[in-house]
């Protein structure tokens, strides 16, 4: 199905044609519109005209809604202030647009006329070492653009960057060589999380060992020189680290409600055969340049305390490759293999001078153009109820299995307090869809930009701007039909709304602007805020429009069930586009 013009276009439409037929000389200009709280919408657009043809605004303003001839859209037109026009429009065409929206499964919301080839960078877990809460905001984020970009018809390629390469894999099987009996596994079912307990816990005697001994040192970065060499032996062991690893890293994104496929787990190893020419295109085309015998790039806008230059090494002095090796590379990869038209990354605000320092250089080098451009979604930190950086007791970093673990388990209290007729199975499904929605949402919500405080008795809270208070009102709207009998949904362009309903159709008809927008601007959190207005608009209609009981007149019913299927079908197609499940029964 073609997609649905929104009210919002169609009421630009009228007035272009009014402000063309009152106003000829002015061309083809643009009404300005927008949505107001003084009415369905304003427009703006001839103060501009009228400075343009040297005109009265107001007067101008009224010989405009005077050639606006009767319709069936445009209930009230009125001329405000110096020249703003302030329009209602009509409950017939509210009704209409949305009954054109409730026959498309897509609701209407059209595919981005622009749409291309975007590779996103997002969950970029470690190898041998346990996830933690700082790999939160990548995964969800990441995870929540890939559903909003493919619903606007982005062909979207999912890049999981890994951390597999370098110093720390000579520095653990070396040490694992030295102690082979450590990694001894006593029961061969042992589980993911458990195999990978073992590897974070190897990992971090290895450090201690390394910073502590001269000597292991040296051997371990002799082995660093045989992984890259690709020596038989060594390979293998890392390759035993890198298969556990990912044992590990699916169970906890499965937990986290993710789909994960191998093939798109690309991790730094996977650009090694690249790293040469990368270096050797950048220095013949005179991008890098050697500096005390690294191969660097350098930048008039990047320069350290001391006022001296700070390049973007890709190359040390050793010979060794560095990050930006890796991640230039990889441009040059998805630029050319997987013919990207943009590339995103999901990457933590910490990172962003390396990122500026890597784009440009990509540009420079001409894998960055007018038509493929790289993006650095960068998000905050994830804090404590208190503020601070989110640590244990002991001043660990919080692992995130933990967190969700304790989400999951907090949520399901929540459910099974509420639950009327749910079994325990049916309680611990709930629960983990409850916590894990709780954890995404709080999140989403949020400008990833900024920093916000990880609070779950907040998270799992019925009230306030939460993703249970969603859940709730999806699953409020599935239990009236559960109580309508043979009363169907039936959309009635003729009947009068109520001031509930008007609200809450104008808001369900700005969906497809709000997924178009948080596609456009990489802002998950407008579509949250979104769905959260939506959620209490509802609950607002759900108080003052009675749908079963007091019982309404029959269209009047089966058009606030209409209203109710349409606002069900927009929580869940939304918080799909978030990650986040709807249950029908709470």
């Amino acid at each position: 199905m073609a997609s649905v013009p929104s009210l919002a276009s169609t009421v630009q439409q009228r007035l272009a044609e009014g402000l063309s037929a009152a106003l000829p000389e002015a061309g083809s200009a643009d009404p300005l519109l927008r949505r107001s709280d003084r009415a369905d919408f304003q427009a703006n657009g001839i103060l501009a005209l009228a400075k343009q043809l040297k005109g009265n605004p107001r007067e101008l303003a009224t010989k405009v809604v005077e050639g606006i001839p009767a319709n069936d859209v445009l209930k009230e037109i009125e001329v405000s202030g110096p020249g703003f026009l302030n329009i209602t429009v009509t409950d017939e065409a509210i009704v209409r647009t949305l009954a054109a929206r409730a026959l498309d499964d897509r609701l209407g919301v059209p595919f981005a006329a622009d749409a291309g080839t975007t590779v996103i960078d997002y969950a970029q877990p470690n190898v041998a070492k346990e996830m933690h809460v700082g790999h939160l905001r990548s995964a969800v984020i990441g995870a929540a653009m890939v559903e909003i970009l493919e619903f606007t018809g982005e062909k979207v390629v999912r890049r999981h960057h890994i951390g597999d390469w370098g110093t720390q894999f000579g520095m653990l099987i070396q040490y694992l060589e030295e102690h082979p009996h450590e990694l001894d596994h006593k029961d061969a079912e042992v589980s993911g999380e458990e195999a990978m307990s073992n590897l974070d816990r190897l990992y971090k005697a290895a450090r201690k060992f390394f910073d502590s001994d001269e000597e292991f040192k040296t051997r371990a970065r002799r082995r660093v020189v045989d992984l890259q060499a690709g020596d038989p032996q060594t390979l293998a062991m890392w390759q035993k680290f890198v298969d556990e690893s990912k044992i590990y890293f699916f169970s906890v994104f499965e937990k986290l409600d993710m789909d994960i496929r191998d093939p798109d787990i690309v991790g730094e190893s996977g650009y090694n055969d690249m790293l040469t020419e990368t270096c050797r295109i950048l220095e013949e085309s005179g991008v890098a340049v050697r500096s005390n015998g690294a191969l660097c790039v350098f930048f008039d806008d990047v320069k350290g305390p001391d006022g001296n230059p700070t390049p973007l090494i890709v190359q040390k002095s050793d010979g060794g490759f560095g990050y930006a090796a890796t991640d230039l590379s990889a441009i040059r990869d998805r630029v050319g293999n997987l013919k990207a038209t943009t590339l995103l990354y999901v990457v933590d605000a910490r990172q962003s001078l390396h990122f500026k320092m890597v784009f440009e250089t990509a540009r420079r080098a001409g894998w960055l153009n007018e038509d493929v451009k790289a993006v650095q979604l960068a998000f905050g930190t994830v804090l404590g109820k208190d503020g601070k950086p989110f640590k244990t007791r002991e001043g660990e970093t919080v692992r995130l299995v933990d967190l969700l673990d304790e989400a999951i388990d907090r949520a399901a209290s929540v459910v099974r307090e509420k639950a009327r007729d749910l079994t325990e199975e049916e309680i611990a499904e709930r629960g983990a869809q409850v916590g894990i929605g709780a954890v995404k949402y709080a999140d989403l919500s949020t400008s990833a930009a900024r920093d916000y405080k990880f609070d779950l008795d907040q998270m799992v809270s019925l009230n306030g701007d939460t993703s249970v208070y969603l859940q709730y009102a999806y699953a409020r709207i599935k239990s009236i039909f559960g109580k309508a009998g043979d009363r169907t949904p039936v959309a009635h362009p003729e009947l009068e709304l109520a001031p509930a309903e008007r609200a809450l159709g104008l808001h369900l008809d700005q969906f497809g602007e709000t997924v178009a927008e948080a596609a456009a601007e990489y802002a998950p959190h407008k579509l949250a805020a979104y769905l959260y207005q939506l959620a209490s608009l509802y609950t607002t209609f759900y108080d003052q429009c009675p749908v079963i009981k007091p019982e309404p007149p029959k269209e009047v019913a089966e058009n606030r069930l209409f209203i109710c299927d349409l606002t069900a079908r927009t929580l869940h197609q939304g918080m799909a586009l978030l990650g986040i499940r709807t249950p029908e029964r709470l």
